[in-house]
C-alpha cells in the first residue's frame, strides 16, 4: 500500500544539498532553489514539496517528501533508490508507524549501506 509521505534519513558526512537536488531532479523533476527556514530547507521537487532538515537525528539528516504522488510506494523503495544513486547510508522505517504500535515498534528501522539492508533498533529519542 502506498505511503502518504515518504521520510528516510541521510547520514551526515556524506552528502550536501547539491547531491539530493540532483537526485531529486533526475527521480521527481526540477528542483526550485532551496530557502532556508530556521533549521530547515524546503524546495519543490516536481510538484513535490520536499523538506530537508540537517541533523535532525544526531548526524542524520532528514528528508521529508510530502506526497504519495513520489515513483515510491513507501520508504523502502526511496531508501533504496537513495542509496543507489547517492551511495550514502540510509535508514527508514519499515513502514508507516502509528502511535498505537507502542514506543519498541517505532525503534525499529531499516539500515540501507554499502553492507547490504537490515532491520536494526535505533532509538532515536
Amino acid at each position: 500500500m502506498r505511503q502518504p509521505d515518504i521520510e528516510i534519513y541521510l547520514k551526515d558526512a556524506d552528502v550536501d544539498h547539491k547531491a539530493i537536488s540532483a537526485w531529486l531532479h533526475s527521480a521527481l523533476g526540477e528542483c526550485s532553489e532551496w530557502v532556508q527556514k530556521g533549521q530547515t530547507w524546503k524546495c519543490k521537487a516536481g510538484n513535490i514539496p520536499v523538506t530537508w532538515l540537517p541533523k535532525a537525528v544526531g548526524k542524520w539528516n532528514s528528508l521529508y517528501l510530502e506526497s504519495d504522488e513520489t515513483p515510491w510506494d513507501d520508504d523502502i523503495a526511496c531508501a533504496r533508490a537513495a542509496f543507489a544513486a547517492l551511495n550514502v547510508e540510509v535508514r527508514c522505517a519499515p513502514g508507516t508507524w502509528v502511535e498505537e504500535e507502542g514506543e519498541e515498534s517505532a525503534d525499529r528501522w531499516i539500515r540501507i549501506s554499502a553492507d547490504g539492508e537490515e532491520e536494526i533498533t535505533w532509538r532515536t529519542s
